[in-house]
């Protein structure tokens, strides 16, 4: 039977929770479906450092890197300073893994969940690129005159024609590989003002001529997240840096019914690759078995996709799907449903 190491890094808040309903929705999908996922579970997050000061120690790194996946649940508390565990664990993650694509599905499956007035799932199917390890994220910044009247805080952007070029290539192969009757990728940026992102007009331009079968767009990032709201069922692959990337996936989040809806995938093609919902913590929901794991079970789904098991995580997927369309599954958000109990749901549907 083929098996994957998965390391689990559960994390703060409701990361436990979700997590243990997306691993058991994950090995209920291995059953049915031949194979088995060995789990390494992790103690890191802000427990840890509060106990330990530690926040990702090297031995456990290197544990990680010898993994297939691994699975993230949520990081970050009030606890601690603002963005030590997200930084060190995260970004870390990024970073020393060089995870340079952050996949980011944004697909609507029954039109109860979306905000916007007449879009239904014919018009909300996107998926979008961000470019995941460069940018104004790449931790060149500093701080002159600290506390002082004339403080002076600066922040560089860096892109390099290797990390501009990896996500756009990826983009156009994600688009040939989506099977879909529309072909299109769109760059996302800002070059009319933020000049230096001249280098994702021009490398944009230089990929896009070696895959004639696709359609390519542009929108600068403000007229995007318009077009987003206004004509979601423009957009098919999205491509963009990592800072517009970080906002324009939340935006696409909404679309499809919330935080509580939405997964990624932060990938270095074949590689050990990380998978996460990408809400919050939430703390003051912790241990209450009140948070939606549904995030998180798609982030399961897409960890197995990933693993060339692309039947189960469409059927995890399909599942999901199924349950909010019959009404059995009424959200997706805080309270909706019992944590446990929303597992337990999609269990028994990969089991029919």
């Amino acid at each position: 039977m083929t098996s994957y190491d998965i390391a689990v890094l559960a994390g703060d808040g409701i990361g436990p929770e979700v997590t243990r309903e997306a691993l058991k929705v994950a090995d209920a999908a291995a059953s049915v479906f031949g194979f088995s996922l060995n789990k390494t579970e992790l103690d890191l997050g802000t427990e840890r450092w509060l106990k330990t000061g530690d926040v990702f120690p090297d031995e456990d790194f290197e544990s990680v890197k010898q993994h297939d996946a691994i699975f993230l649940g949520a990081i970050g508390d009030p606890r601690a300073p603002v963005g030590l565990i997200e930084y060190g664990i995260i970004a870390k993650c990024r970073f020393d893994l060089d995870l340079y694509i952050n996949l980011r599905p944004i697909k609507l499956y029954d039109e109860r969940l979306c905000p916007l007035k007449g879009k239904g799932p014919d018009d909300i199917d996107m998926l979008i690129i961000r470019e995941n390890t460069e940018d104004a994220y790449a931790g060149m910044h500093g701080f002159v005159h600290k506390g002082q009247p004339l403080e002076v805080a600066t922040q560089t952007m860096v892109y390099t024609r290797e990390g501009v070029e990896r996500p756009i290539r990826y983009a156009f192969e994600a688009c040939r590989a989506r099977n879909k009757k529309k072909k299109n990728v769109t760059l996302i940026d800002k070059a009319n003002a933020v000049r230096a992102q001249d280098i994702w007009t021009r490398v944009f331009a230089e990929v896009a001529a070696e895959y004639p079968d696709i359609t390519t767009d542009h929108a600068y990032i403000d007229a995007a997240c318009m077009w987003m709201v206004k004509n979601p069922e423009w957009f098919d692959v999205g491509v963009t840096t990592n800072l517009f990337g970080d906002i324009i996936t939340d935006l696409g989040a909404m679309l499809q019914g919330g935080m509580g809806m939405a997964a990624s995938g932060n990938l270095h093609p074949g590689q050990v690759s990380l998978f996460e919902p990408i809400h919050g913590s939430a703390p003051k929901h912790a241990g209450k078995n009140v948070a939606s794991p549904v995030a998180a079970i798609m982030a399961s789904a897409m960890m197995l996709d990933y693993l060339c098991q692309k039947e189960a995580g469409a059927k995890i997927e399909a599942a999901v799907k199924g349950l909010l369309i019959s009404g059995e599954l009424t959200g997706v958000s805080t309270g909706a449903h019992p944590c446990d109990e929303v597992g337990d749901m999609i269990v028994r549907e990969l089991q029919k």
